[in-house]
């Protein structure tokens, strides 16, 4: 058998997209106004035993006048196989107050700890929510 993509696969999707990340989407919209997002950092997600999990770090701006950022960590967990299909855990809890370039190291030194082949991809609102 081939390596090559079959008749039913799927394409990847972009970071940060599918039904797992909408859903944590809203539940952090909830916590913090997505005008006031910084920087999301997206954790590959993992899928296991029909449940797929992922993780983001979400800075947002904090007080006026401070360079610090509010960091959120967000988890979800989607089942995606059986007749619980659909069905999800969303976590979203405030961790941090910290300066954006501690921020990003600490991003790199997480996927360092964790053996993650590949560092959380940073991007920018507009991968969850519009305008």
């Amino acid at each position: 058998m081939g390596a090559g993509a079959g008749a039913g696969d799927r394409p990847p999707l972009e970071p940060g997209r599918g039904p797992g990340w909408a859903k944590l989407a809203e539940a952090v919209a909830l916590r913090v106004p997505p005008s006031e997002i910084e920087t999301i950092y997206l954790f590959a997600p993992w899928k296991r035993e029909g449940r797929e999990w992922g993780t983001a770090v979400v800075a947002c701006r904090g007080t006026e006048g401070s360079d610090r950022l509010r960091v959120y960590t967000a988890r979800y967990m989607l089942i995606v196989r059986g007749k619980e299909r659909g069905q999800s855990r969303i976590e979203v809890e405030e961790t941090a107050l910290s300066p954006a370039d501690v921020i990003a190291r600490v991003m790199q030194a997480a996927a360092e700890r964790t053996g993650d082949l590949e560092p959380p991809v940073a991007v920018g609102p507009a991968v969850w929510y519009e305008g």
